[in-house]
């Protein structure tokens, strides 16, 4: 029988917060001890019983990187956040998501013809903010920011044709 323990903090549309301690069958939030009768279905939703209440868990939506779910627990959704010690460990030493989820580059996702350029150097971008039209198979295809970051360099602009993987843009 293996033994599995998860320590995390929960964090519940941006307002609740919660320490869960999970091994096997017990579950402690904030130091209290829940006990569970815990189902997967084969739908991969989570059945559960406690104190009698049945509960039916879902994940909308899944954010593996930044470790944010979207649940759906009895017909209400969940907004869902967590971090484990190493997290908090990072956050307490001023790194709180550096390095791994740093992209520095945009590449072509596929060969294409570059219709237009939005960006320009020094230019702070957002997450989801538009920096190029690259025309694939007779589509436009908007290519956007993969995080937040300032644009070190632009390396094609209009009517380019690229190849895959080419490097479009460099960021900071």
């Amino acid at each position: 029988m293996v033994n599995r323990l998860y320590m995390i903090r929960a964090k519940v549309n941006d307002k609740e917060q919660f320490d869960v301690l999970i091994q096997d069958q017990q579950l402690k939030i904030n130091d209290r001890e829940l006990s569970l009768d815990l189902m997967e279905q084969r739908d991969g939703t989570l059945h559960f019983v406690h104190d009698g209440q049945s509960y039916k868990v879902k994940v909308v939506k899944s954010g593996l990187e930044q470790k944010a779910y979207r649940l759906e627990v009895n017909g209400h959704t969940y907004e869902v956040a967590l971090t484990d010690d190493l997290d908090r460990l990072l956050e307490k030493m001023g790194m709180a998501g550096a390095g791994a989820n740093k992209v520095n580059e945009v590449k072509a996702p596929m060969p294409g013809l570059v219709l237009k350029v939005t960006v320009e150097v020094g230019q702070e971008v957002k997450k989801g903010d538009s920096l190029l039209v690259l025309e694939a198979m007779k589509m436009e295809n908007v290519i956007k920011s993969p995080g937040d970051a300032v644009v070190k360099a632009v390396k094609v602009q209009a009517q380019d044709k690229v190849e895959k993987n080419f490097v479009l843009i460099e960021f900071e």
